[in-house]
């Protein structure tokens, strides 16, 4: 499934709209910073997408639910979109289970728009924690 949504074969493609994938990534920062929902390790938006790997500091289906509606609203009013959904319902969680496992995950998310063709480098990507770090 991952690498289906990695080529962006299928859904919409709202993330590529800067304005989108900015209230997005607005949402993800302001669910760390200001409601202290998790700590934000690593993220990527991609074109159909978003990953985000996170110490949550509550329930998930909390974080999942404030992430989705308060960008789903956003994104709506952007796109000129009314009473329509723009998240799927469905989200899918992962343990990490250890310190390599936590960088293989990191990796994974940082590098997903070079191996979606998107970007050469990896912090070349706007859009992921990754944006201007490696150098």
């Amino acid at each position: 499934m991952d690498q289906e949504l990695d080529r962006a074969a299928t859904g919409p493609r709202w993330l590529l709209d800067h304005r989108v994938a900015q209230c997005v990534a607005d949402a993800l920062r302001y669910g760390e910073s200001k409601l202290g929902l998790y700590e934000l390790r690593a993220w990527v938006l991609m074109a159909n997408h978003v990953h985000i790997l996170i110490y949550p500091e509550v329930k998930l289906s909390r974080i999942t639910k404030s992430i989705k509606n308060f960008s789903a609203r956003q994104a709506n009013v952007i796109l000129e979109r009314t009473g329509q959904p723009f998240w799927l319902d469905e989200s899918y969680d992962h343990w990490v289970r250890g310190p390599e496992e936590l960088e293989k995950i990191v990796l994974y998310i940082e590098e997903n728009p070079v191996a979606a063709g998107l970007v050469e480098k990896v912090e070349d990507w706007r859009w992921s924690s990754a944006f201007g770090i490696r150098k």
